[in-house]
């Protein structure tokens, strides 16, 4: 009974222990991003290339994802402001999603043409997508376009990967609406350091693509 109770109170401790390292963590990330991240447009430095981090375009209470299309609303703001002239929509792609295309044809419905949007199908998470950004797509210079909480842990990643990366600011949504996206956060924000530290594998498949030269895809 006794190695009963030591085991269940080591679990707890552990637990515990694991659960306030990834808030340490996610609270960490965001001073370190601050001064990357940007609201208002009109402060925005002007980068050629933004990669839009991809999410499901279905929301949790079978709707559009308010994720998804606040994403969509600050990319297309972006790119109508002369701030980007180019977007890789970079997500997962399976039988049931299809975040890219989805991406590009929402943003085709708020006027940014489709030849100057790049699709990503192999972004499946925030790692592959900042790494295929550099490696596949060439991109040294970049504007992150997601939600806050998403931008500070993909800006901790350029950082150190040798990306010039700056974050603009979709509007975000309210903890009520997705309380599993609220509380991921947290593991990713550790997932994010064990990412950089030791270079984690990345999806890297696909051809070079020349952005603004090469059809887009």
């Amino acid at each position: 009974m006794r190695l009963i109770l030591y085991a269940l109170l080591s679990c707890g401790a552990l637990v515990l222990a694991v659960v306030l390292l990834a808030w340490v963590a996610e609270r960490r990330l965001e001073p370190l991003a601050d001064a990357r991240l940007f609201s208002d447009i009109a402060k925005a430095p002007a980068i050629e290339t933004a990669l839009v981090l991809g999410t499901a375009a279905i929301g949790p209470e079978g709707g559009p994802n308010r994720y998804f299309v606040y994403r969509l609303d600050a990319a297309a703001a972006l790119w109508k402001a002369g701030k980007v002239k180019y977007l890789i929509v970079s997500g997962s792609r399976d039988a049931i999603n299809d975040e890219p295309t989805a991406m590009r044809a929402g943003l085709v419905e708020r006027g940014v043409p489709s030849e100057v949007i790049y699709n990503d199908f192999d972004g499946w998470r925030t790692w592959d997508s900042v790494m295929r950004a550099r490696d596949i797509y060439g991109q040294k210079r970049l504007m992150i376009v997601s939600q806050r909480f998403h931008l500070v842990r993909a800006l901790y990643m350029t950082r150190n990967v040798g990306i010039d990366a700056w974050g603009f600011e979709a509007r975000d949504v309210g903890a009520a609406y997705s309380i599993l996206t609220e509380l991921r956060r947290y593991p990713s924000a550790l997932r994010a350091y064990y990412d950089v530290w030791f270079a984690a594998p990345f999806r890297d498949v696909g051809p070079k693509v020349v952005v603004g030269r090469d059809s887009p895809v």
